[in-house]
């Protein structure tokens, strides 16, 4: 449930000397100074400026980051209305070049610009000026190959450095990057392919997973045959086959020594394709700029995040999730990016932990699932490795529950460690965060710290009304530059508008139920369009996981409210069972208990049914609506849609379950 806010002590103050320290403490003295923010009043005071004077803020964001601009900007907002908002109308600039930065000094060329950990936990260390001519390399080859700005360029790569390479050697000529990981099927990458038409597809033969080889040459046999657009294909043998008959070495296209050529686009111009779930239909090709990210991931990541040069920033993350774009952006502050590729839980759910020992990680992200599935299998992590680097851990993917903020507050607080824990939410529609981290503000139990600067986030109700210390819609009242700037196969940009901008016109509404506290703190609920609504008592699902997820015989569930015809509403709870244990009416009873004692009585489950186990996207999170949706009579295949499925066998028990209701 939310975390009211009230009197009680945070879980964690930062000390004097780290509010000090912190580049965003720096950042507000300096645009008190050059830019009229304000002096005192702290985070709130400087964030309350940010979207009140949206136009200086951005403006200072780029001087105080020293965004180099090409050709100059003729104003910081042009139109301002949302879809469509202008921004920065006139500049040209390119990301690859500020991502690249580092490497031109002296000081730093040769140290770590990458670190690459695997399976085997063997490290293999890139440094700038190498990344720097490996990108060099393959933009002249990529020019050679006829790719201009604009064309798209895609990758079916598992989180290597050389998806990194060939993200940033794609934007140095003004390329489109989309990539997707090679765990996923031939249909769900050709879903999202085929939209954006690519004409250079950089593959791997396969990858590793779980302590197992998994061979993909006959899946990119199929890509090869289902992209007719494409003009070369580069094979990258992780597993050490040859080239397939008509693809390219990488081996021969990043050899040169040559100077590396960035092409200067304009600030709009689209950076990358990332794409929605596609839990219906086919997923959302979501358009975002050059600029847009580029001043959104400096501002998230060197004052949200407080990374710099000294720092080292490890997100367990695959190509196929907005974290591995927003990870790579690393490089935008001269921070160290350590790439994991493999399991998160192999040999053992301790596994990522001992890469942030390894690697000297100062921020690891992960997922709350993870946080929870290491209390619950009683790791220890900072006393079974050496974390005394790590300064923060931060959690995306879904709400950290109470008890994961606990969970990891008491791990570290036991070994003398001053963890900062940031949850942050946002999303792949801006590739950025909404609200989250930040390191000069305490830390309460269940909550995000802060709405994130320069972003107007709202809690709504239905007549648009803002709402404190009460639940309502997130949305964001002005715009953000890493909006998309379209989606792909939209020309009169309806499907975009519909995304957003549907229930409140010219407001962005994202979908999650929130609660602003009247501290200025954030607590996430879950998904609107799936959340339990009964007896008028509203309530994201996030709320039930964490409470019934306590529960040891309980591995995961997934609870969805019915509105039926009659009026009357159905809410059932189904479980995945821990290995050896049974549904019995002990469990029903301490399920239904712990939802009534620790949430709402209204929110008992009028059933708790057993599944073989809960579906997910590829992407990981529990496909709510769909099965909604099946519940409710609509056939399968219009449900959802099966590429983005991760065990569409799972969806049949609950087509069944309604073939039965009815």
């Amino acid at each position: 449930m939310t975390s009211a806010a009230g009197g009680e002590a945070p879980l964690w103050q930062p000390q004097p000397e780290r509010v000090e320290a912190a580049a965003v403490t720096r950042f507000q003295r300096w645009a008190a100074e050059h830019h009229g923010a304000p002096a005192d009043g702290g985070y709130a005071a400087l964030h309350r400026w940010s979207v009140d004077a949206l136009d200086t803020f951005w403006k200072a964001v780029a001087d105080w980051f020293d965004v180099r601009f090409f050709t100059p900007y003729e104003t910081v907002i042009g139109d301002r209305a949302m879809p469509g908002a202008q921004w920065f109308p006139g500049a040209t600039l390119n990301y690859a070049e500020h991502a690249l930065r580092t490497a031109d000094d002296p000081l730093r060329a040769d140290a770590p610009a990458l670190l690459y950990v695997d399976e085997t936990h063997t490290q293999a260390a890139v440094s700038w000026s190498e990344l720097r001519r490996q990108v060099a390399s393959l933009a002249a080859e990529l020019r050679a190959l006829g790719v201009t700005p604009g064309d798209r360029v895609s990758g079916y790569l598992p989180n290597i450095p050389q998806a990194v390479v060939a993200f940033l050697a794609t934007a140095a000529v003004g390329g489109v990057w989309t990539s997707c990981a090679p765990d996923f099927g031939a249909r769900s990458v050709l879903d999202r392919f085929q939209q954006v038409e690519p004409v250079v597809l950089f593959t791997v033969d396969g990858y590793r997973y779980g302590g197992k080889e998994h061979d993909r040459t006959d899946t990119v046999a199929e890509l090869r045959r289902e992209l007719p657009t494409l003009r070369a294909v580069v094979h990258i043998p992780l597993l050490g086959t040859d080239a397939p008959e008509g693809a390219l070495q990488w081996s021969d296209l990043t050899a040169s020594g040559t100077e590396p050529v960035f092409e200067q686009v304009p600030f709009d111009h689209p950076l990358w394709v990332l794409y929605s779930s596609g839990t219906t239909g086919l997923p959302k090709a979501i358009v975002q700029s050059q600029g847009g990210i580029l001043l959104e991931h400096l501002k998230q990541i060197g004052l949200h995040c407080d990374l710099g040069p000294d720092d080292r920033f490890f997100w367990y993350t695959s190509t196929g999730w907005m974290m591995w774009n927003f990870l790579v952006s690393g490089l935008l502050t001269g921070t160290t990016v350590v790439l994991y590729d493999g399991s998160p839980g192999h040999p053992d759910v301790g596994a990522q932990w001992r890469v942030a020992e390894q690697t000297g990680a100062t921020l690891f992200g992960t997922s709350a699932a993870y946080v929870m599935a290491c209390r619950k299998a009683g790791v220890h992590p900072a006393r079974d490795h050496d974390l005394s680097r790590v300064q923060c851990v931060a959690t995306t993917g879904s709400p950290l529950p109470p008890d994961g903020f606990r969970w990891l507050h008491d791990e570290f607080h036991e070994s003398g460690a001053d963890l900062w824990i940031a949850s942050v939410s946002g999303g792949t529609d801006v590739c950025s965060c909404f609200a989250g981290a930040v390191p000069t503000l305490p830390v309460h139990i269940g909550e995000l710290q802060a709405p994130c600067l320069g972003t107007d986030l709202q809690s709504w109700d239905p007549a648009g009304k803002p709402l404190t210390g009460e639940v309502g819609e997130l949305v964001v009242t002005a715009p953000m530059p890493s909006m998309p700037v379209r989606f792909w196969n939209d020309p009169d940009g309806r499907r975009y508008h519909d995304s957003y901008f549907d229930m409140y016109p010219g407001v962005w509404r994202h979908g999650d139920w929130i609660t602003l506290t009247d501290r200025g703190s954030v607590v996430i609920h879950g998904r609107s369009d799936s959340t339990l609504n009964r007896q008028g008592v509203r309530m994201g699902s996030a709320d039930i996981y964490e409470a019934v997820e306590r529960l040891p015989e309980i591995r995961e569930s997934l609870v969805i409210g019915l509105e039926e015809p009659d009026g009357g509403y159905w809410m059932p709870l189904f479980v995945h069972l821990a290995e050896g244990a049974t549904l019995d009416d002990r469990l029903r009873d301490s399920i239904k208990r712990t939802i009534r004692e620790n949430l709402s009585p209204r929110h008992v489950p009028d059933e708790v049914i057993e599944v073989p186990g809960i579906p997910h996207t590829l992407t990981g999170k529990r496909i709510e609506v769909p099965v909604k949706r099946l519940l409710q009579g609509t056939a399968l295949a219009k449900a959802v849609n099966p590429g983005s499925i991760d065990n569409l066998e799972l969806l049949h028990f609950y087509e069944e379950l309604a073939r039965e209701r009815r």
